[in-house]
């Protein structure tokens, strides 16, 4: 239990979602970057220890678990959610500020977790705010990917919820350590496949190039950061070194960047190197060497500064230009230099150039597996490497801004506001920082090693060098190839589809021919049985109803007809009849007494 004090960074996000919707006038907009930088400076300053135990059904909820693996993750997710809420200053609508800093708050909850009722109390926090992400760019498309994206993700937490509650009844703890592979039960599993849901693990990636172009250009930004990333360090702290992993990552390397040379949107293209780039991060996992671990953990620092920056080019060629589609962009270099001077940064980094971050994370995990001796995963991360800087590298910026047009000055475009160049340029000054200066980064990773990792070797740059100069040879025998063209490539969500079509005919078919059958029962004799019953209806009003009514009329006046008759004004005969009236009354007392 530590004896310094912590504030946890989730707290000065969860407050501003509570308090956005009610302040007025437009001077809010500079509370956006007061709880990242109390984030940046309360995990650059907190010792580390256990936090925040809370009491809860009998249970201790621990929300400050301090380490140093959560503290690398903290720092980059206070880090980038600086520069994206200073990228998004211009955007009016509170609800996408809102549900941004809901998502940051989930995924700093997450990070810092001891237990897993915490973990999965954020992480369904992340799923409800980056849903929104989604939803609030209000299109049609937007609004139907935000729906599969939160069923894609409530499935995966039903999965982490099952395998957590199961664990609970097998050990009676819900501590959230490390688990040996060799001795994992099936609940095990079941959280693994709700961790590997958010890692966009392949085959269950689909929800990520779905979502993530469909999002608002601000909300892609923060989403690219956070949720495979926060998926990254709970497969690091709960089960590094599982051989599944080691083999899915590089599959998903492979994977995402075969479908991102073929991708048509820019956002698309990111989305897919998302699921290519966290194959580093996974496949390191798996490896389980303290150098691939680290190699992990360097390149998810790496990959949500560069990713982020990504996004925010793209981003500015959707805001300015009102489309991400590569086929409608073209020679808009000389009107938006800044943005492809900046996303070139980027560009690089991703692609693993020497002077860039992505120079001395990648290559970390790549060595990492080779000293393993995973000889075929060591090379298939190299052959992921050749794939990202031909899509991301060169086929993006050549075709957005190049593309064998002269300058665009047709196509109208917005002004981008300050605020998104400033942010990029936060970005891509800690790209190039970090790969000048790879210290800067190395002394927040985790795991002890024997030989501290250089990157800035001859071989090292030569190999990147060599591995750049035959992607860019590449794309030019392939230029013809991989020339954008407007279509949605399917991936595997082709197959949910099938399912989905198939259960709707498997339901549907069976509730058709019901309701067939039943329209022909009621045509043929339900129709005929109604008139029956309204004719005997008609005819018991008639004779029933009617002449119970008719009836009651006709004495009342027929009575009324008599008293009229006995009232003549003649007083004699008033006298009279009170007389017989009188014996009448007289008789009876007479008789009955």
């Amino acid at each position: 239990m530590a004896t310094s004090s912590f504030i946890h960074p989730a707290l000065g996000f969860l407050a501003l979602a509570l308090i956005l919707p009610v302040l007025p006038g437009r001077q809010w907009k500079w509370l956006l970057l007061l709880p990242p930088v109390i984030a940046i400076w309360s995990i650059f300053t907190v010792e580390p220890g256990v936090y925040g135990m809370v009491p809860y059904l009998g249970q201790q909820m621990i929300w400050g678990r301090v380490d140093k693996l959560s503290i690398v993750f903290a720092q980059v997710f206070a880090i980038m959610s600086l520069i994206g809420m200073f990228y998004a200053l211009h955007v009016e609508d509170k609800a996408q500020h809102i549900a941004a800093s809901l998502y940051v708050a989930g995924g700093f909850g997450c990070v810092f977790a001891g237990d897993y009722l915490t973990v999965f109390l954020f992480w369904e926090l992340m799923s409800l705010g980056s849903t929104f992400l989604v939803f609030l760019n209000r299109t049609r498309e937007s609004v139907l990917a935000a729906f599969r994206y939160f069923l894609y993700h409530t499935v995966g937490g039903l999965f982490l919820l099952g395998g957590m509650l199961l664990r609970y009844k097998a050990t009676g703890t819900f501590a959230f350590e490390h688990i040996l592979p060799t001795g994992a039960a099936y609940y095990d599993w079941l959280i693994l496949i709700g961790f590997c849901v958010n890692a966009a693990v392949v085959p269950l990636h689909a929800w990520l190039p779905d979502a993530y172009p469909r999002g608002t250009v601000t909300g892609s930004v923060f989403m690219c950061a956070f949720t495979t990333k926060t998926a990254v360090y709970v497969l690091a702290r709960g089960f590094a070194g599982w051989e599944v992993l080691a083999v899915a990552g590089t599959v998903m390397a492979v994977y995402g960047v075969l479908y991102a040379c073929i991708e048509n949107n820019a956002r698309r293209i990111l989305s897919y190197h998302i699921v290519s780039q966290v194959g580093y991060m996974v496949a390191g996992i798996g490896i389980g060497t303290a150098m691939t671990l680290n190699g992990a953990v360097a390149h998810a620092y790496a990959h949500i500064l560069y990713k982020g920056l990504l996004f925010m080019g793209t981003g500015c060629l959707l805001y300015a230009a009102g489309t991400a589609k590569l086929d409608k962009l073209g020679g808009l270099v000389a009107r938006l230099p800044w943005v492809m001077i900046l996303y070139m940064v980027a560009a690089l980094s991703i692609s693993g150039m020497p002077l860039f971050n992505g120079f001395i994370s990648k290559t970390m995990t790549i060595t990492g597996a080779a000293e393993a001796h995973r000889t075929m995963l060591a090379l298939g991360l190299e052959i992921a490497a050749v794939g990202t800087f031909i899509s991301v590298g060169i086929k993006l910026p050549y075709f957005a801004f190049w593309g064998r047009k002269p300058t665009n000055w047709e196509m109208k475009l917005k002004p981008i506001p300050w605020n998104m160049y400033a942010g990029m340029a936060l970005a891509a000054g800690l790209c190039i920082a970090q790969g000048l200066y790879p210290e800067m980064l190395y002394r927040y990773l985790p795991y002890r090693v024997e030989h501290a990792y250089v990157p800035w070797t001859a071989w090292h740059v030569l190999q990147a060098l060599l591995l750049l100069g035959f992607s860019g040879l590449a794309f030019y025998f392939m230029r013809g190839i991989i020339t954008p063209h407007a279509k949605l490539n399917l991936d595997l969500d082709y197959f949910y589809r099938l399912i989905g079509r198939g259960v709707l005919r498997l339901v549907c078919r069976p509730v058709a021919w019901v309701d067939d059958r039943w329209t022909e029962v009621y045509r043929t004799g339900g129709l005929r049985g109604l008139l029956l019953l309204a004719a005997g209806t008609v005819w018991f009003d008639k004779k029933g109803i009617d002449t119970v009514v008719d009836g009651s009329a006709y004495t009342v006046r027929n009575i009324g007809r008599a008293g009229a008759k006995v009232q003549n004004g003649n007083l004699q005969d008033y006298l009279a009849l009170a007389a017989v009236l009188a014996l009448c009354v007289f008789g009876l007392v007479w008789y009955f007494g």
